[in-house]
């Protein structure tokens, strides 16, 4: 459980559920394990009635993981979130808002960035483009890697305008449109293998106008080791406790 801004306990998932919800979003659908409904029906909280769970029967990675979302989806855009992500945008306006907002505005598929040291390219999937937005921080997607490593990010990601030793990597959180089920699926065809979003984006960038969008937000993968701590930090300060928080924090910090 964690602490939102507001200073209710509350599971990650229904935190994520309330972002998604809180930007337009009135459906969701889970892709869980078979058999794990019920533990994710509980940590979904005052939105339950409003969430479908899929069952991933034959677990092949990620992209199969968002494959299984096709009939749920139907034939329209949707907002992806990554499960084991929270994000705390910069002001009050929330990430998945400003995401869907670039989305609509510009008519076509946007994966939120975030520009990331060369040293943790590992963990997340990264673009490579050019901006294309002028003063926003709105890019076209040319190039899609999975954890690259920081020699063949240089060769092929490098974008433009950010410091030397960042890259622009995904946020957890996407809007998509339906074809990116005709894709997945044409790798799982081609394939026998585990399924990557990234090679279906990476296809999408070469069909059609697809933008990435440095969202006014930090992303916190809670999987990763200290994640939830520096999670529930960010939330904390970004909420109505702050003050006391820091104060608490100073004084742990005088002690130790």
């Amino acid at each position: 459980m964690l602490i939102d801004q507001k200073g209710e306990s509350k599971s990650a998932l229904q935190i994520i559920l309330e972002e998604a919800a809180g930007a337009g979003v009135e459906e969701f659908g889970i892709v869980v394990c078979p058999g794990d409904e019920s533990t994710y029906a509980s940590a979904s909280g005052a939105l339950r009635d409003r969430v479908r769970f899929v069952a991933q029967h034959n677990p092949r990675g990620y992209g199969h993981a968002v494959l299984c979302g096709r009939e749920f989806i139907g034939g329209e855009s949707f907002l992806h979130l990554v499960g084991d992500h929270l994000h705390v945008a910069h002001g009050a306006i929330s990430c998945a808002r400003q995401l869907i907002s670039v989305a609509e505005s510009e008519d076509t598929p946007v994966s939120a960035v975030q520009p990331t040291h060369e040293g943790l390219l590992t963990a997340y999937g990264t673009i490579g483009g050019r901006l294309v937005g002028g003063e926003r921080p709105l890019y076209q997607i040319e190039t899609v890697i999975e954890k690259p490593t920081p020699t063949v990010a240089e060769q092929q990601l490098l974008v433009p305008g950010l410091r030397a030793g960042y890259y622009l990597c995904f946020f957890g959180m996407h809007v998509l449109p339906p074809e990116i089920f005709e894709l997945l699926d044409d790798q799982s065809k081609a394939t026998g293998r585990s399924l990557g979003l990234s090679p279906a984006l990476h296809a999408l960038a070469t069909r059609r106008r697809y933008l990435a969008f440095n969202v006014a937000g930090r992303r916190y993968d809670i999987g990763a080791t200290y994640g939830l701590l520096f999670a529930q930090l960010a939330l904390t300060l970004a909420g109505s406790d702050r003050d006391r928080i820091l104060t608490q924090l100073v004084e742990l910090l005088a002690i130790h």
